[in-house]
């Protein structure tokens, strides 16, 4: 299937051909019948891609300061590299979608196939939506006054927080799509409407609609103007739909609006408030949030728990059947609004030209014929059938960064790889020569062609398609963690002993050649010592997956095993009993900021101090070592420095973590039939303590590891 897509570093706006997604459960998949350009929005993604590295560092100020900090604490070529990647992952186009039913996933029951619906789909052939996020189509409204919906609930969200009454005078100020949708909404509510603009087109389709238009361009003061037309008293409230990047416009809002006021931001305005101006008339002032209540909310979205109507009367999906409702009895109208209908092939009639002024609404229109393939043959890659063939489980930005970079350097014949949504797969396949995409992984299970099955999406999955690919042959390797719960453990151990086929987990830090160092500096194996590593995490958004207990397991169960599986390596033993304890008065499963006590079968004992309060600016990695009275720091996997070993005091380098020296080993060993890189018990112990540490942290004491999970293998079929 096409869809379309924006490069934000080259600027160029592709049709880009990818497998069709597969329908997940409580999604909607949608064969796409229109779609809707919005102007605003995609003008500015569009100009951001073309403008130059200068321009674009200009227009995101705040990731200045995010970058220094990186170049501070990784380096100045890590910091490069990773601004250069965010650059070079285009983003997909589109947000109005209308179109038919195709295929519902497990748990959506109050749709068929077959229904016309409405969503906030993007400009593909085929798209799949949850199910939050759709509403169905009324019979009498026309698939082209449909796909007007989502941009229309934007203006009726503003509308709700601006909350007019009847004769109230309403300005709004701009007047492209979303303003003039935005002025019907408001007559439709009983007020008296003043619209502005600086293009005179725009201005005469308001007053066609029955707004009063006040053009600025032509020398008209639209403060004055509104106080003129109200009599001295001012607008009893303001929209602002507008783009600009001056505080012109909210300066006017301001003074045009009367005492205690009240004045809605949706449109992107610079915000550089006049105190004065708010204060003397005691106004106030929102930023509405897209399309209503439930937005960027992953649990009304993605797990479709709705609000309660009583408690949240609009939600986005209301406020969508609210703009349906207006375009099915004509009372909304959106044809006079409609520029272009163009059909989705010949898109670049349209994005060539987004800075015409003419334009309002542009449609793209779509075949009915449409190729439904879950893989796709991606023609500038080659795949020849030797050594080690692999299948990639994953396209998010770990494996674009990391693990696709350090595959390719090792010499890893890539053959396929799976993605959900299949545009990203599809991207990473060009970028890195891999000979086909899908959104079906499993046909990486069933192919026999692959060897090896890497698994890298989120971590609820891990265990599970790990032991599918074990038990479809494959040898796995799976980013941490193995498992988010203990119950998931007999499972792979079983499936792992049914299929002799080995499991590598990316535990990465050992392979370091620092950490290789270390190892051999260190010598006999069995004498104890003390290993403190301390983590600078840095804070994630709180409302991010790997915070859901039941999605990402928590930050520390998620990334602990790393250090874990260090300190095993360092000691040459396993772990035999652990305490957590994390900061906070009640600390959760999934807190950020604690601390590991570890103690090691061998008399070793470990810390691991994982924080996420700490400065962006200090490293993000320490590992001290303390043994017969020699010492070992090791900073950020940059710098050793090494105390009381004679001929030696340390090494430096560019930061290597050793993800590509694993990658190389794991390949070279499956290609010769070698010994397992990290022993399978390795594995096992390293998952077992994570695990336990969040029993420590619910009892409050120590645990003992070996009987993580194990209590349930006599249950297993």
């Amino acid at each position: 299937m096409k869809q379309l897509i924006q490069n934000l570093k080259t600027g160029e706006t592709l049709l880009e051909t990818v497998p069709t997604p597969q329908v997940r459960q409580g999604q909607v998949l949608i064969q796409t019948r229109r779609s809707l350009v919005s102007l605003g929005t995609e003008r500015m993604l569009v100009g951001f891609g073309k403008a130059s590295l200068l321009a674009k560092v200009r227009q995101q100020p705040d990731r200045v300061k995010q970058v220094l900090e990186k170049i501070q604490s990784d380096g100045l070529q890590p910091t490069l590299e990773a601004v250069a990647r965010k650059l070079d992952q285009p983003i997909p186009l589109g947000y109005c979608n209308a179109g038919i039913v195709i295929a519902l996933g497990e748990g959506v029951t109050d749709l068929r196939i077959g229904d016309r619906v409405v969503s906030n789909g993007p400009h593909a052939e085929v798209v799949c939506v949850p199910r939050n996020l759709v509403a169905p189509v009324p019979d009498s409204a026309s698939d082209d006054e449909a796909v007007f919906t989502v941009v229309g609930a934007i203006g009726l969200q503003g509308i709700r927080l601006l909350n007019p009454t009847l004769n109230e005078t309403i300005v709004v100020i701009g007047l492209g799509l979303i303003g003039l949708l935005t002025a019907q909404l408001l007559r439709l509510n009983g007020c008296r409407v003043i619209g502005v603009d600086i293009d005179e087109t725009k201005c005469q389709l308001a007053e066609q609609q029955g707004s009063i238009a006040l053009n600025s361009s032509a020398g008209i003061d639209p403060v004055k103007a509104v106080l003129a037309f109200t009599n001295g008293l001012g607008a009893d409230g303001v929209l602002i739909t507008a783009s600009s990047r001056t505080d012109v416009l909210m300066s006017q809002a301001a003074r045009m609006s009367r005492q205690r006021g009240r004045i809605v931001l949706i449109g992107d305005v610079g915000l550089n408030l006049n105190r004065a101006e708010f204060y003397e008339k005691e106004l106030t002032f929102q930023v509405s949030c897209s399309y209503g209540p439930g937005r960027y909310d992953t649990v009304y979205e993605q797990q479709g728990h709705d609000y309660p109507l009583a408690y949240v009367r609009w939600t986005e999906n209301r406020n969508f059947q609210t703009i349906l409702h207006f375009l099915e009895t004509k009372q909304l109208l959106v044809d006079p609004l409609i520029t272009d209908r163009v059909p989705l092939l010949d898109y670049a009639r349209i994005y060539s030209d987004l800075k015409s002024t003419h334009r309002i609404a542009s449609l793209l229109t779509y075949s009915e014929e449409v190729n439904l393939k879950p893989l796709i043959q991606v023609k500038s890659s080659r795949y020849e059938r030797s050594g080690c063939v692999i299948g990639v489980i994953g396209a998010g930005n770990f494996t674009s960064s990391v693990l696709l970079p350090a595959l390719k350097s090792a010499g890893g014949n890539l053959k396929t790889i799976a993605s959900t949504g299949g545009l990203s797969a599809t991207l990473l396949a060009k970028k890195y020569d891999i000979a086909q995409s899908t959104t079906d992984y499993r046909q990486i299970l069933t192919d026999s062609d692959i060897d090896l099955c890497v698994i890298t999406t989120r971590h609820d999955s891990h265990a599970r398609l790990t032991v599918e690919a074990l038990r479809a042959g494959k040898h796995v390797f799976v980013e941490k963690p193995l498992a988010i719960y203990d119950h998931e453990l007999p499972q792979i151990m079983a499936a792992q002993q049914a299929s002799d086929r080995m499991i590598m987990v990316g535990f990465n830090r050992r392979f370091s050649p620092f950490t290789q160092k270390m190892k051999a500096l260190l010598g006999q194996p069995d004498m104890p010592m003390n290993v403190v590593i301390t983590v600078n995490a840095g804070s994630v958004p709180p409302n991010s997956w790997v915070h859901d207990r039941a999605v990402g397991g928590g930050r520390f169960l998620g990334e602990a095993g790393h250090f874990v599986d260090l300190i095993t390596f360092l000691t040459g033993s396993l772990v035999h009993r652990v305490c957590m304890n994390a900061m906070g008065q009640f600390p959760t499963e999934t807190s950020d900021s604690a601390s590991l006590l570890l103690r090691y079968e061998n008399g070793s004992t470990g810390v691991i101090n994982y924080f996420s309060n700490g400065s962006k600016t200090y490293s993000k990695e320490r590992i001290e070592v303390y043994s017969q009275e020699r010492t070992m720091v090791l900073d950020n996997f940059r710098r050793l420095t090494i105390y009381g070993f004679s001929r030696f005091s340390g090494m430096s380098g560019r930061q290597n973590k050793g993800h590509a020296q694993q990658m190389t080993q794991l390949i070279d060993q499956l290609r010769t039939g070698g010994s397992a890189l990290i022993p399978f018990t390795e594995i096992m112990n390293t998952t077992q303590t994570t695990l336990a540490a969040l029993q420590s942290l619910r009892e409050n004491r120590w645990v003992d590891v070996a009987g993580i999970g194990m209590g349930q293998l006599d249950s297993l079929p």
